[in-house]
């Protein structure tokens, strides 16, 4: 199989576990939706980076080493980690900023490391798939836009958390990192 095909096959995965994702836990959302707009920007933003990341990869400038075999273990890492956050918060993960009745603050497993474990996969996946372009230029424009969009999404989770949960998720994030252990 060459790198195209299988860069394909693990994208098209990677797709349709989102659009899972975002089926099931549509069914989730409880009565107050505080998403502020930022799952449609992330959303906008993540498809026009991939885009446009996609339209120039093979262009000479901003070439990488052959990083192709890296990247898709990086795009399958990524998938892991959110995986394992997603199923850790079970019923309380959804695709759009949402606090449910009895909501409660998840801080075991990968929480206990990062206060936004399934962002950081996300990232994880998008950095592979920058290597898997193979241009510094595409990882660049890729990151660019995640990072934008998580950004202004974790502003918007944040301040739904810590409005619901008052002192206790203050306590959580004084302990936490965002992204990153021990870094961001």
């Amino acid at each position: 199989m060459n790198h195209e095909t299988v860069l394909l096959l693990v994208s098209a995965i990677w797709v349709a576990l989102e659009l899972l994702v975002g089926v099931i836990s549509r069914r989730s959302e409880g009565r107050s939706v505080l998403d502020r707009g930022s799952h449609t920007i992330l959303w906008v933003l993540l498809v026009a980076s991939i885009f446009a990341a996609s339209a120039i990869h093979r262009l000479p400038i901003g070439r990488m080493p052959d990083l192709f075999w890296l990247g898709v273990a990086l795009i399958l890492v990524g998938i892991a980690i959110r995986a394992t956050a997603i199923v850790t918060l079970r019923r309380f993960f959804t695709v759009r900023v949402t606090i449910q009745e009895s909501h409660e603050l998840i801080e075991r497993g990968i929480y206990k490391i990062v206060r936004h474990p399934s962002y950081s996969g996300a990232l994880v996946s998008f950095i592979g798939l920058g290597f898997a372009f193979g241009n510094w230029l595409s990882l660049a424009i890729i990151l660019a836009g995640a990072l934008t969009g998580f950004a202004y999404r974790i502003r918007v989770e944040e301040a739904a958390l810590s409005s619901h949960f008052g002192e206790q998720y203050r306590q959580y994030a004084a302990r936490t990192k965002r992204l990153i252990p021990g870094v961001y």
